[in-house]
């Protein structure tokens, strides 16, 4: 298997890990307010978070950036609960949708120092560094974008099949998961 096939590999796992689901939560509250024919939107938007990602995991692999990982452990669930209380006014036209691309880049950001020292440690004394973070990266997005498909097909079940109004399943979704990140930032918060 090459060095390509071994940090893709890695990246798409990495999101689709259901021990870590926290990126899952994110990216179900992140695309449960659009519907498939906003497919542009939410690829833009899953994109900016592996941007975000792909920046901090570059500076901490290249030793630019340290930073406590109780705090950025503690810092997922938050920016996961941002997310989730965008999603509830009513009037969603009337929100910034600038504010969703920065929260979304952002959560990359500290999502991949979160990630940092696990790829520090496979990465080891590997002299370049540069084709495993973009391999790593490229699976990352995949990922992302297995999750996107199966989001989208699940909303898109919710609204054509039981009827549910648009509205009313992204006030559940995004109700369900801040409950679930508001209990995990109770119990990240760094002592």
């Amino acid at each position: 298997m090459s060095d390509f096939s071994i940090y893709f590999q890695l990246g798409w796992q990495h999101i689709l890990d259901f021990n870590g689901y926290d990126h899952i939560l994110f990216v179900l509250v992140l695309c449960c307010s659009y519907t498939l024919k906003e497919w542009k939107k939410i690829l833009i938007l899953v994109t900016a978070f592996t941007v975000g990602h792909s920046i901090t995991l570059a500076l901490a692999a290249f030793k630019f950036v340290q930073v406590n990982s109780s705090w950025i452990e503690f810092l997922i669930p938050v920016s996961i609960l941002a997310t989730a209380l965008y999603n509830l006014p009513k009037r969603r036209k009337q929100r910034s949708v600038t504010y969703l691309y920065v929260i979304t880049l952002l959560f990359g950001l500290i999502h991949g120092l979160g990630f940092s020292n696990y790829l520090q440690s496979l990465l080891g004394k590997e002299t370049n560094i540069v084709g495993p973070l973009l391999s790593f990266n490229i699976g990352l997005e995949f990922g992302q974008l297995l999750i996107v498909f199966f989001a989208i097909l699940l909303s898109e079940l919710m609204l054509k099949i039981f009827r549910v109004t648009q509205r009313d399943w992204s006030f559940f979704l995004s109700s369900a998961v801040i409950g679930i990140s508001f209990i995990m930032a109770l119990e990240r918060i760094p002592l």
